[in-house]
């Protein structure tokens, strides 16, 4: 009897021991927990700072600008939002940003299509000498693109497509952008080849098993591409600097910089306030796109 009580003795002192543990473990967790998201809030919050200032900033007159860090501006005030949007030119901001879009959006197509393609026949097709290319692409991408700018704008101005758009988009319809190439690929080696040969097996030809079957599994990574490319492109100051030289066909980069007068004191607000109203379509586009492109990323090997 002695020793059957004694028993249940240890056994509730072990599950005390246990619970306790447990409690201690669980706690543990919390506190770890709450330290990570004051760190992680901490850093996002230092990391948000300059463009919360910017938005801030374009609230402000041009004289507090630069005489308080506080994110409140003492004296509110619309005429940098007024005055930047009418611009110093005939044309009002309007208008630069549409020039944007004039290039960005064939960019984006452009470069969705070229590299989709290339990357399908680099990841489903045994063509001559494949390891030499995909190499010779991988090579391309560690190429400064600073070493192309003068043979591309000797080539450019013989064809007579200087003071255009068509520089800026043109190359892109032949997948000169290796890094897209290289990321859909990675994606494309990670998916069965079941489904294709399937639809093969149905009498599809490449082409519509590329349409129909790889473009919809793949699309992550399409939407992460054309996410790149535009946030890229819409922020892009030298290729339209080197190409366009008429005003009314600057777009949003060179706007800015050319509200920025050196011979005289710039007018901050305003440009602090273009340059809100600039960085909207990307914020939007980045939202709006958020779930596909974090999916696109992880599973196309090009983790940060």
């Amino acid at each position: 009897m002695n020793t059957i009580v004694t028993n249940e003795k240890n056994m509730n002192a072990s599950k005390l021991d246990a619970n306790a543990e447990n409690n201690r473990t669980i706690r543990r967790e919390k506190i770890n927990a709450l330290i990570r998201y004051v760190v992680l809030i901490l850093v996002g919050l230092m990391m948000l700072y300059p463009l919360l200032w910017m938005f801030t900033a374009a609230l402000k007159p041009n004289h507090e600008i630069f005489t308080s860090m506080s994110l409140i501006p003492k004296e509110w005030s619309l005429d940098g939002f007024i005055n930047g949007w009418k611009t110093g030119t005939e044309f009002t901001f309007g208008h630069y940003i549409i020039n944007t879009f004039l290039y960005v959006l064939p960019k984006v197509f452009f470069t969705v299509v070229s590299s989709t393609i290339v990357a399908y026949g680099f990841a489903r097709f045994d063509i001559p000498w494949k390891k030499f290319w995909f190499a010779t692409l991988i090579a391309t991408i560690l190429l400064p693109q600073t070493v192309l700018l003068i043979p591309q704008y000797l080539m450019f101005r013989e064809m007579g497509m200087l003071d255009s758009y068509l520089p800026l988009y043109l190359p892109l319809a032949f997948a000169t952008q290796g890094f897209f190439v290289f990321m859909l690929v990675q994606f494309l080696r990670g998916i069965p080849t079941d489904m294709e040969e399937a639809a093969m097996i149905d009498g599809c030809n490449s082409f519509q098993v590329l349409w129909h079957v790889v473009v919809p599994v793949i699309r992550p990574a399409i939407i992460s591409v054309a996410l790149f490319q535009f946030m890229w492109s819409v922020n892009d100051f030298l290729g339209p600097l080197i190409y366009v030289s008429s005003v009314d066909k600057y777009p949003i980069a060179l706007a800015l910089k050319m509200s920025i007068d050196v011979t005289e004191g710039a007018r901050w607000n305003e440009i602090l306030a273009m340059a809100s109203i600039a960085i909207i379509p990307s914020i939007v586009v980045f939202f709006m796109s958020q779930k596909y492109f974090v999916e696109g990323v992880s599973n196309s090997g090009i983790k940060g």
